[in-house]
């Protein structure tokens, strides 16, 4: 046994234990609203050093206790989201907090567990261990993006939207950028574990890691510089409407007609914008239910020559009721959201959940989903990939739209999660998605953050959580596509099995 893998290894199990619950908590800063993108890279390799030596079942423990801590912080907007706005008790929100932090943290267990079965106790760390901690890393982040309807928050890919390593996403997505990440993270690894032996042993493992971190970040940057898309036809004046109407208000029928007049007010603050977009549920009731609402926005349309987009819920013919984004006149079309939100737009587990059906309230919570293959909707003659929400998390619900749309859009309803991390992280993620896919986005949002984010994944305009406003921004239609539209996820995936395939195989 080496010094170097000595040192961690006699590390008690308490001791590596706090070690993973701490790099999981720290690995949130890496994203926004703080962005300190190097932590994406610190807090894995502080997970893969603390498991050296550690058997295949110390590995589950201690990428839990990790998940634990990158869960634990990352998402703990989810307590507020049902105290304040679900109407649930307090210990009944912390129970259901807790429980789906725990659920959560068996996907970096089962990354630790995958690691070490496959890639042999870490005594030392080479090039087979951490091909497997990669390898496995972003498998594992794939499933928790698929099963059970999906949960990509915290995915590495999406930290990288300040970093140079961002000229990828375009490429490679989300789970490419990741992989580069936990590659990065798998050799800083080597080099502490060197470091801690003596700092001449060092000196080549530190070559390596800087040599990789400076062709990954030099790469990154040059790529950055590549318009995969290019503009075409005329640029659109967008005006957004920010109400601002607290969740606890939304949907209480007392303020309806305060809440209307808001946005109604806010777009006559826009003057001459070709296209209004106001957020998710806007309209805080069935559009059909409200048809005297929707004709004077039909002339206010027809007299300004003006498209609106307007988040409401609507009802079909059979009954069933969908969360739509609406297009003024009717000619713009519609998109009824697609990817519902589990326990919050419908309910699995119906009976179970009906038990506690005193303790939590959460209004509009049986939606239907709409189909796949809807029709773009369309303002100003310009095909509009819009999104309502949970979509733009996936890159797989914004592709249906192109590359027909020339520009994205999406609404939604921030509310929930009060001033917190997730809206920072909802607007990260929507980011991620315009630069993946080399188009520019709309954001609108009930509280913040609504933005404009050009096609590159930058923000050029935003306005913060808890502001009430408009946003009046230039989105210039984009046509193309990116390398990531043809390739999708498939070959990062498909390499990171080659990865476990290859380590398992060599072992």
């Amino acid at each position: 046994m080496s010094d170097s893998a000595g040192f961690f290894m006699r590390l008690s199990f308490r001791w590596r234990l706090l070690m993973a619950l701490l790099a999981g908590a720290g690995l949130p800063l890496a994203f926004a609203p703080l962005e300190f993108w190097p932590l994406s890279i610190l807090g894995p390799a502080l997970l893969l050093l603390s498991l050296q030596g550690a058997s295949a079942r110390a590995a589950l423990g201690l990428g839990w206790a990790f998940g634990l801590g990158q869960f634990g912080v990352g998402i703990s907007w989810l307590y507020e989201s049902f105290t304040l706005f679900g109407g649930a008790v307090a210990p009944l929100a912390a129970l259901i907090t807790a429980v789906f932090v725990a659920l959560m943290s068996i996907y970096p267990a089962l990354s630790a567990w995958l690691t070490q079965r496959v890639g042999g106790t870490l005594t030392p760390i080479s090039g087979k261990q951490v091909a497997a901690f990669a390898g496995s890393w972003v498998l594992v982040e794939w499933l928790r993006g698929w099963l059970f309807s999906g949960f990509p928050w915290l995915d590495l890919g999406i930290a990288q939207t300040a970093s140079p390593l961002a000229g990828f996403l375009p490429i490679v997505g989300e789970y490419g950028t990741g992989l580069i990440v936990v590659f990065l993270a798998g050799l800083l690894a080597w080099l502490v574990q060197c470091l801690v032996q003596a700092p001449r042993p060092a000196l080549k493992p530190a070559v390596v890691f800087v040599g990789f971190l400076a062709f990954f970040i030099g790469m990154g940057s040059l790529l950055g510089r590549i318009a995969w898309t290019h503009p075409v036809g005329d640029p659109l004046s967008v005006g957004i409407a920010q109400a601002n109407v607290p969740q606890m208000q939304k949907f209480d029928p007392a303020f309806l007609a305060k809440t209307l007049q808001t946005y109604v007010s806010l777009t006559e603050q826009m003057g001459a914008v070709s296209v209004v977009i106001w957020p998710e549920t806007a309209i805080p009731d069935v559009l059909s239910d409200l048809d005297w609402f929707k004709k004077r926005l039909e002339e206010r349309a027809q007299s300004h020559h003006q498209d609106f987009l307007v988040g409401a819920f609507t009802q079909d013919d059979s009954g069933r009721y969908y969360n739509t984004l609406v297009g003024v006149p009717d000619g713009v079309g519609f998109h009824r959201k697609v990817h519902l939100v589990p326990f919050s737009e419908y309910m699995p587990l119906r009976p179970i959940i009906d038990l506690f059906s005193g303790m939590i309230d959460i209004p509009m919570s049986d939606l239907s989903p709409g189909s796949v293959n809807q029709p773009l909707q369309q303002v100003q003659g310009v095909k509009v990939g819009a999104s309502i929400c949970y979509e733009a998390d996936f890159a797989r619900d914004i592709r249906h739209s192109l590359p027909a749309a020339g520009f994205l859009v999406n609404v939604s309803n921030d509310s929930w999660f009060g001033d917190s991390f997730a809206p920072h992280q909802n607007l990260q993620m929507a980011q991620v998605r315009a630069h993946e896919f080399g188009r520019p986005m709309a954001r609108a949002t009930n509280t913040g953050i609504s933005a404009f984010v050009n096609a590159g994944g930058q923000v050029v305009q935003k306005l913060g959580v808890n502001q009430e406003g408009i946003l009046i921004g230039t989105i210039q239609p984009y046509q193309g596509s990116t390398p990531f539209y043809w390739l999708q996820s498939w070959p990062i995936i498909a390499f990171s099995m080659f990865l476990l395939g290859g380590v398992a195989w060599l072992n």
